[in-house]
């Protein structure tokens, strides 16, 4: 049926009578092990700080209890992490139709910009300490920062597979990460210092992580930027899908074509179909539907169907959006 003041023939949302079930029985499985795996890191780093901050005071290193105050804010990106995974989960609603599933790129952004603002602090403190080299609180310093590699190394390998394709969860697994090679270069630098008793090689040592740890993370805060601003995923070329949608049978042309990320882990896409035999059939939408979400990894497909009847879409340009 035409639309009011349009030629154009609207079908439904492609994938209407689609079986979906397994995708979302397949989501809710990743969505229970994830939560496991957040709670487990939030417990595990929880307890660490807890005993940084008691090695702190017991030994007297304010740099322990630094770097206690950098693990705290980690938990907090965890915790951001995890709300965010929880809240892309959620069903659709009357006002929010497609669920809070763009929860997760806001949470991406959020961590990645934590963690430049963490980087930015480690950065202030190493260049004070250049001007003014603390003493090292000796091997207490060493053994806690050894510890905190194994924590925080054994908690980013609960994210290391769903980093992969989720950039919320790669933004918790790089903030591990980070976290983990800090810790390392706490324990070299404090065995060097010791062994030299040159108190510079703590400040230099700290510089090189935070350059390591930006290189890395800017690509984080890039993509999650991207995301926000629906570009098309890296995952997906949009060339590629114009040629397999332009080349589905019966199909003359096609425009309005818009591939955006619904979250860090679900692709939408709408398309208008010039099609003047007309009515392709349910059977055509529903083959569609099926070979996008396992061909492109787009689930949420939108297609509009003209017959063009003597006059144009008024999306049919390019420029207009």
């Amino acid at each position: 049926m035409p639309g009011a003041g349009s030629p154009c023939e609207t079908l439904p949302t492609m994938g209407a009578g689609h079986d979906h079930s397994h995708h979302h029985g397949h989501n809710h499985g990743h969505s229970a092990a994830r939560g496991r795996a957040f709670a487990i890191a939030v417990c595990l780093n929880v307890a660490f700080v807890i005993a940084e901050v008691v090695a702190g005071l017991a030994s007297g290193s304010m740099a322990l209890l630094a770097d206690a105050g950098h693990n705290l804010s980690d938990v907090l990106s965890l915790l951001l992490a995890w709300g965010a995974s929880v809240l892309a989960a959620r069903p659709p609603s009357a006002r929010f139709t497609y669920g809070l599933k763009s929860s997760s790129i806001l949470a991406a952004i959020a961590n990645a910009a934590l963690l430049w603002v963490a980087l930015g602090a480690i950065l202030v403190e190493t260049i004070r300490r250049f001007s003014d080299p603390p003493e090292v609180a000796g091997w207490t310093m060493v053994v806690v920062a050894a510890i905190g590699i194994v924590i925080n190394a054994a908690s980013a390998l609960l994210f290391a597979k769903g980093s992969k394709s989720d950039l919320n969860i790669r933004a918790a697994f790089l903030h591990l990460l980070a976290d983990a090679a800090v810790s390392a270069g706490v324990v070299l630098a404090g065995i060097a210092v010791i062994l030299t008793g040159e108190q510079l090689i703590d400040p230099i040592t700290s510089l090189l992580i935070t350059a390591v740890i930006a290189w890395g993370s800017w690509g984080l805060l890039r993509d999650s930027s991207k995301m926000a601003m629906l570009a098309v995923p890296d995952a997906i070329d949009i060339d590629e899908v114009r040629r397999f949608l332009a080349s589905r049978p019966g199909v003359s042309a096609l425009h309005d074509r818009h591939i955006w990320p619904m979250s860090t882990t679900e692709t939408a896409l709408t398309a208008h179909f010039v099609m003047p035999g007309g009515h392709p059939g349910d059977a055509f939408l529903h083959e569609l539907a099926h070979d996008l979400e396992h061909g492109f990894g787009i689930v949420h497909p939108t297609i509009q169907i003209e017959t063009h009847s003597g006059k144009e879409c008024a999306l049919e340009s390019d420029e207009r959006v």
